[in-house]
C-alpha cells in the first residue's frame, strides 16, 4: 500500500492529508477506561530501546500517558528513577488526577510513621497542558503512539523540539501506512469509504525531523499480525484503540443493519491464518532524534561574546567523545 505523502509545510505546520483534525482531537481528549493494550505493547517495546542510549536526563516529559500507556510510562520512570517527570499533552491533568492515591485512614497519618514509598509514576514535577510552555527544558520527551493522531505533525514536532534541552532526545512511536491494510482493501472492494485516515511513512518522518531541526534521526519499523477469533472481537479492539478520522468517512451514525453487514463482510473476506483466525496487519514506526547544540552563525563581520566562544570551543574539544545517543 502506498504511503501517505507528507504535504509541503505551511504557516501552521504540515497537515496530514485526509485526516479530520476535529475528530482526531476529540479522540485525544477522551479519557480511556484503561490505556489501549496495543499502545502498552508498543510502549514496552520502545522502552527496551532506552538501553541503547547513554544519556541520563535529569528531567523528562511524558506525552499523554493515558493514551500512550500507563505501564509504558512506569517502565521509563523505572529506567530514570532520579529524574523529574512532567506530565504533558492531552489528558495530562486527567492523568495526574487518576494517579492520586486514595485518602489514607487517620491511623496511617499519625506523625512518626514511615514515609510512603516513592511513587511508581516517577518523581512527578507537575502537569503541563499541550500548548503551555514547560517550566524547564527536558532531556527526554517520550511520546508513544501519539504522532499519527496529529493533523499538524510538523507543528507538534516543533513544539517537542522547543521543550528539549540541548542534546536532549525525542523518542516516539506511531502507526505506519501498512496498518489495517486488509480492512482498507475490503472497504475499497465493496465501494465503502476508507476505514482509517492514511498513515505517514517512516522515511517522511525522518525528513520532517531534520526539517524541524532535530539531528541524527534514527527510524525503523516492524509489522505485526494480530489475529482474532471472529469479527466481533476485532471490532471491539478497533474501538478500544482509536476511531476512524478519515475526512471521507460516513458523516452520520451507522445503523445496526450496517454493522451487521460490516461484520459479515469482515468474517467472510478478511484473510485467515492456518488456525482459521482473522488477520489484521499493524505497522509500528519507531523513531528517536536529539536536539543539537546551537552553532555559531558566521557573517562578513561577526561579533561573538567571549563566553559564548569559550563554550563553543569546549564543545568542539569534546567532539571526539561518544555520542550520547550512540548504541551501547
Amino acid at each position: 500500500m502506498a504511503a501517505a505523502p507528507m504535504p509541503p509545510s505551511s504557516a501552521d505546520g504540515s497537515r496530514v492529508p485526509e485526516l479530520d483534525p476535529v475528530a482526531a482531537a476529540r479522540w485525544c481528549q477522551r479519557p480511556p477506561a484503561a490505556s489501549p493494550w496495543l499502545h502498552e505493547w508498543v510502549g514496552t517495546r520502545m522502552a527496551e530501546r532506552l538501553a541503547w542510549i547513554k544519556a541520563q536526563p535529569a528531567a523528562w516529559a511524558s506525552w499523554s500517558p493515558l493514551l500512550g500507556g500507563e505501564a509504558a510510562h512506569r517502565a521509563v520512570a523505572r529506567h530514570y528513577p532520579q529524574a523529574r517527570v512532567w506530565l504533558a499533552g492531552e489528558l495530562a491533568a486527567a492523568t495526574w488526577a487518576r494517579w492520586q492515591p486514595p485518602p489514607q485512614p487517620w491511623w496511617r497519618r499519625w506523625p512518626g510513621r514511615a514515609a510512603a514509598p516513592a511513587s511508581e509514576w516517577g518523581q512527578v514535577a507537575g502537569v503541563v497542558s499541550p500548548e503551555q510552555p514547560i517550566p524547564e527544558r527536558v532531556g527526554l520527551l517520550w511520546a508513544n503512539m501519539a504522532l499519527h493522531a496529529s493533523a499538524t505533525p510538523r507543528r507538534l514536532l516543533q513544539h517537542w523540539h522547543d521543550w528539549l534541552a540541548d542534546d536532549g532526545f525525542l523518542m516516539f512511536s506511531c502507526l505506519g501506512p501498512d496498518t489495517a491494510r486488509e480492512l482498507r482493501e475490503l472497504h475499497a472492494a465493496l465501494g465503502w469509504p476508507p476505514p482509517a485516515a492514511p498513515y505517514v511513512d517512516m522515511h517522511d518522518w525522518g525528513d520532517l525531523l531534520v526539517a524541524v531541526g532535530y539531528a541524527e534521526p534514527v527510524m525503523d519499523m516492524e509489522r505485526v499480525t494480530l489475529t482474532y477469533p471472529d469479527a466481533q472481537r476485532l471490532l471491539a479492539d478497533l474501538r478500544a484503540t482509536a476511531r476512524n478520522w478519515h475526512i471521507a468517512r460516513y458523516p452520520a451514525l451507522r445503523s445496526r443493519t450496517w454493522q451487521a453487514r460490516w461484520l459479515q463482510a469482515v468474517q467472510e473476506r478478511l484473510p485467515r491464518d492456518a488456525d482459521g483466525r482473522l488477520c489484521l496487519t499493524v505497522e509500528v514506526v519507531y523513531g528517536h532524534a536529539f536536539r543539537p547544540q546551537p552553532r555559531l552563525s558566521v557573517a562578513a563581520e561577526t561579533r561573538v561574546p567571549l563566553q559564548r566562544m569559550r563554550e563553543a570551543l569546549r564543545r568542539d574539544s569534546r567532539s571526539a567523545a561518544p555520542n550520547p545517543l550512540a548504541n551501547g
